[in-house]
Parts: C-alpha cells; structure tokens; sequence
C-alpha cells in the first residue's frame, strides 16, 4: 500500500469513528468513555487540535471542538450530556490522571 493510499484510509477510519460517537453513539457518556477506554470525543477532539498546530495551522481547544462536535461545545452537553454520579466522576478523575495529564 502507498502511503497516500494508508493515509486516505486512516482519515476514512477517523471519519467512521466521529460519525459513530456523534450520530450513532451520541447516548455514550463521554464520562463513560473515558473511564473504560482512556480516551473520549474531547481527547480527539484534542488531538485534532495538536494535528493542525503541528503543521503550523494555528487552532484553539474551542474551535477544534466545535469541528469535531460539528457545534460549539456547550451546545453538544446541552443536548447529550447527563449528570455522572459521583462514583463516575471518581473515576473519572483516575482515567484522566493516567492518559491525560502529562506524565513528564
């Protein structure tokens, strides 16, 4: 495969996986994703951000959500986002010490 070809094909794959967390799976809890899996639609939405400011695009944490979310943050937790208990948020706070904040 060409390397062309190998990125069209990841692009295509992170595609899928937008479409499935924002239309398919917009009931799955970012909370819930994070905890089970380390990551959720801000951690991507993240890593796009870093993505364009490594190739010099300049891109704010805001304005890589409101890509990604397809609608400015708040607007997305307004429709999709429900209260965590506070054993989720506990949780919550373990999984994003050990993907999320800097380990260095």
């Amino acid at each position: 495969m060409d390397d062309q070809t190998r990125l069209e094909i990841e692009a295509a794959a992170f595609r899928r996986l937008r479409q499935h967390l924002m239309e398919d799976r917009a009931d799955v809890q970012n909370i819930d994703l994070m905890n089970m899996a380390g990551f959720c639609r801000n951690c991507l939405s993240r890593w796009y951000q870093e993505a364009a400011n490594e190739r010099g695009v300049e891109m704010s944490k805001d304005e890589a959500r409101e890509i990604y979310y397809g609608m400015p943050y708040d607007d997305w937790k307004a429709q999709n986002q429900a209260e965590a208990s506070p054993e989720k948020q506990a949780a919550f706070e373990v999984a994003f010490k050990e993907n999320v904040t800097d380990k260095s």
